[in-house]
């Protein structure tokens, strides 16, 4: 059993996301397993057959550096690696671009106004050796990369600002992009060095609304596919997986993360996820919710919606549990039960 108790205590402020994901694995339900949850989750990336479906952010350890700062360090009020001003916001836990802050004031001009980060003289690796103090060895480790190329931009300038530099500065913009896209490569391949072992990356770049996606397909074509795919690429070429963020209905993409080569997707709710696991689900992971148990007052209940979900979404191909949000322990342990033994069993019989 792993002993959680010799890990280093986070050193982020407590309630931020980077706090949370510092925290020791949670245990698994039941412990025993044929095989380690590593083994089973890079089994769905490779389109293997795995032991059991794996919860999201569960069966995995999320690697997140002290000296991360794409935001602010400890995610507080200050400026991060580029000079953009951030403000914690107590009530969302997290940061915001300070609101009349600025580092580009004009797209032409970002040129002289941006300056990428100087690695150099970091402690990465004092840094890196208290991080892998805290590595369960049998769990797949994950480096969340925060701030994609379009996030990057509009946190830099205005959102109203951004999309109107498209359309009328669309060579600035890909020229800012295309920056973005080898500081990306550069960085993974540091983090990649220090912090191993390191098994998929979660990269993370906001690209749409409750409604819908921020760009056209064409534009989303022209725009993000060119300068994004060349780093899922690069994480291939490490030998490693790549799992997308992006918040909002952004479903009308999933032609593009396809052809990106994302591994997986963990989807917002809002999303349709009878239509992605149906037409998708044999070629990209997609992270499902499971309906009912987040509100089940028993866990009978909740032991009933966890079957219904094997058997709906089991069949259609690489599928992983997101993670449960009920507030009655018991009830997410017995969630967790049900999930391994009636999952391993649907599993043993293909």
């Amino acid at each position: 059993m792993l002993d959680t108790s010799k890990m280093p205590p986070s050193r982020q402020m407590p309630g931020t996301f980077p706090h949370m994901l510092q925290q020791p694995p949670k245990p698994l339900y039941p412990s025993e397993r044929p095989i380690e949850p590593r083994e089973n989750l890079m089994r769905i990336y490779k389109g293997e057959k795995p032991s059991w479906i794996p919860i999201w952010l569960v069966d995995n350890q999320t690697v997140w550096p002290d000296i991360y700062s794409e935001h602010a360090p400890f995610e507080g009020t200050g400026f991060d690696w580029w000079g953009q001003h951030w403000t914690y916001e107590p009530m969302a836990g997290g940061q915001m671009p300070t609101p009349g802050w600025r580092v580009i004031t004009d797209i032409t001009k970002w040129r002289e106004q941006v300056r990428r980060p100087n690695f150099a003289g970091m402690p990465w690796d004092e840094d890196a050796e208290l991080q892998t103090a805290r590595y369960a060895p049998d769990r797949p480790h994950c480096f969340h990369v925060s701030e994609g190329i379009f996030e990057r931009l509009h946190e830099m300038m205005p959102m109203d600002e951004t999309m109107v530099a498209m359309y009328e500065e669309p060579e600035h913009v890909k020229d800012f992009f295309d920056m973005m896209r080898d500081y990306k490569i550069e960085f993974l391949d540091l983090i990649f060095d220090k912090y191993a072992p390191i098994d998929y990356i979660i990269y993370g770049d906001d690209w749409g609304h409750q409604h819908s996606g921020f760009f056209s397909n064409d534009m989303f074509q022209e725009f993000i596919v060119p300068f994004t795919k060349p780093v899922i690429d690069h994480v291939h070429k490490h030998g490693k997986f790549a799992e997308l963020h992006s918040c909002g209905l952004t479903q009308q993409y999933i032609d593009e993360i396809v052809e990106m080569g994302f591994d997986a997707w963990t989807p917002q709710p809002i999303n349709d996820f009878d239509m992605l696991t149906r037409k998708y689900g044999e070629k990209i992971a997609i992270t499902v919710p499971i309906a009912g148990v987040d509100t089940a007052t028993s866990e009978n209940e909740a032991r009933e919606h966890v079957r219904k979900f094997v058997d709906t979404f089991a069949p259609r191909g690489k599928i992983v549990a997101n993670a449960f949000m009920n507030p009655n322990a018991e009830i997410v342990k017995a969630a967790q039960e049900e999930l391994y033994n009636y999952s391993s069993e649907f599993y043993a019989k293909r």
